[in-house]
């Protein structure tokens, strides 16, 4: 069945979560960004999102690519996070100047108009280049699948944790024998532990990092919790919202528990903080290489499975094809082939902190000496908490945009617990009966479209 055309100004308007472009910044990476004039015989475009550190690694392993495939040669171009790097990549693909391989948040996947603006996998490539459906977690491989194809590659998770400093959690007595801090089970246990590791500072001194007002963090920590109750947001076939108000309430009281008890410092600057001796924050894993600079004894973890069920909220750093109307060819099959190899040597993209799609990554000796990643990698994948599959979600998708603020008002104070879990409910439902502006459908209707 034939979907609507799409113009320009739904593109602008879609692809950053309904944000108007800005302008977009661009960087070549590493001994590819000359690629296009050297003498190689496949020349393969790829676009990402990865600056400061992350963008250091991708560099390394763009340039450890090439020199062990000196035939191929990259055009790796780094374009602004978040919105401007989807309009961009949505203008691409939607005008036929899309880029041979690209990197997208998978949660962004279903959004995209998969058939319209991003092309399946070729899965004869991949097995050719030694990537099998077998060495990924199977949760992860499935949400890059639309229609019976795969259209999201995974490199990583990347997960919140919960940072602590060993030492001031060894002088209040919390960590066990391994030096490492026992997980809390139920509320009473995480508010014990920050009794305990608040009476070991100085006055003023931040207990928790929770970014408290931030919508981002805001939205990603709910829905941790949310989904360690078991909350669900939408039915099977996504025509009516299943959002529970009453367990939603749970989690927001507990979330603002920890700023009316005075752990929290609402607006404080959360990692700095944490270097300065505040025993615990939570961050995203990106965090390790900062912290790690600092030379502080610290551990990480999963956030806490406080009520009952470990999870903890992650994404996935994906490859995907742009839709290109003569997709084929030498180029087709370097990207299959920079998408293998990059999926299957991540321990130099684990140093960044993610967590490894593929699995035998975790049987790597190098990995597995990283720290503090092999303590929280293995339980975070295991135990991955994500958001509905669905086109308004995923990183700087609409869906946090509509949330994360009213989550944040809850834990500030200027909204009750009970009435933010119902204005949440009230924005799903909006939500759900709104239409994609990729492809002017309904959450259900691009359901019904992939044949789910």
């Amino acid at each position: 069945m034939g979907q609507p055309g799409l113009n320009r100004r739904q593109l602008l308007g879609a692809a950053g979560g309904l944000a108007v472009a800005a302008s977009f910044g661009f960087a070549a990476l590493g001994s590819g960004a000359d690629a296009l004039a050297s003498s190689a015989r496949t020349r393969v475009r790829y676009w990402n999102l990865f600056s400061g550190g992350d963008g250091g690694n991708m560099v390394a392993m763009v340039d450890a690519f090439h020199k062990a495939n000196p035939d191929v040669a990259v055009k790796a171009s780094t374009l602004t996070w978040g919105g401007p790097y989807y309009t961009k990549l949505a203008m691409a693909a939607a005008g036929n100047r899309a880029p041979d391989l690209a990197v997208m948040h998978q949660g962004r996947v279903p959004g995209f108009a998969p058939g319209r603006l991003l092309d399946p996998w070729d899965m004869d490539l991949l097995t050719k280049y030694g990537v099998r459906e077998a060495d990924f977690n199977p949760v992860l491989w499935k949400r890059g699948i639309v229609d019976g194809k795969l259209y999201a590659l995974p490199l990583d998770i990347h997960v919140q944790l919960n940072f602590y400093r060993k030492d001031v959690c060894e002088k209040a007595g919390l960590l066990d024998a391994d030096g490492r801090l026992p997980a809390a089970t139920s509320p009473d246990d995480w508010f014990e532990i920050l009794k305990a590791a608040k009476g070991q500072l100085k006055k003023g001194q931040q207990t928790l990092g929770l970014h408290a007002n931030d919508q981002n963090f805001s939205w990603w920590f709910f829905v941790a919790f949310y989904q360690q109750l078991g909350g669900t947001y939408f039915n099977d076939d996504q025509t009516q919202v299943t959002f529970d108000t009453d367990k939603a309430t749970q989690v927001l009281e507990f979330l603002r528990k920890n700023v009316t008890e005075g752990y929290v410092t609402v607006g404080a600057a959360d990692g700095e903080a944490f270097i300065a001796g505040s025993p615990f924050t939570w961050e995203g894993n990106w965090s390790v290489p900062y912290f790690n600079g600092e030379k502080i004894a610290y551990g990480a973890q999963p956030l806490p499975p406080v009520f009952g069920t470990p999870a903890t909220h992650a994404e996935s750093h994906s490859f995907v094809l742009p839709h290109q109307a003569d997709r084929g060819g030498a180029a087709n099959e370097g990207a299959h082939m920079l998408a293998a190899y990059m999926v299957k040597h991540a321990t130099a993209w684990a140093g960044g902190g993610h967590v490894p799609a593929y699995l035998p990554t975790f049987k790597d000796p190098a990995y597995l000496k990283l720290t503090p990643q092999n303590e929280y990698s293995r339980p975070a994948m295991e135990h991955p908490a994500t958001e509905p599959h669905i086109w308004f979600a995923g990183s700087t998708g609409v869906l946090a945009q509509r949330i994360g603020p009213v989550v944040a008002a809850s834990n500030v104070g200027s909204a009750k617990p009970d009435a933010a879990a119902r204005r949440m409910k009230s924005e799903l439902r909006k939500l759900l009966a709104a239409k994609n502006p990729m492809d002017g459908r309904t959450a259900a209707q691009e359901l019904k479209g992939a044949g789910a």
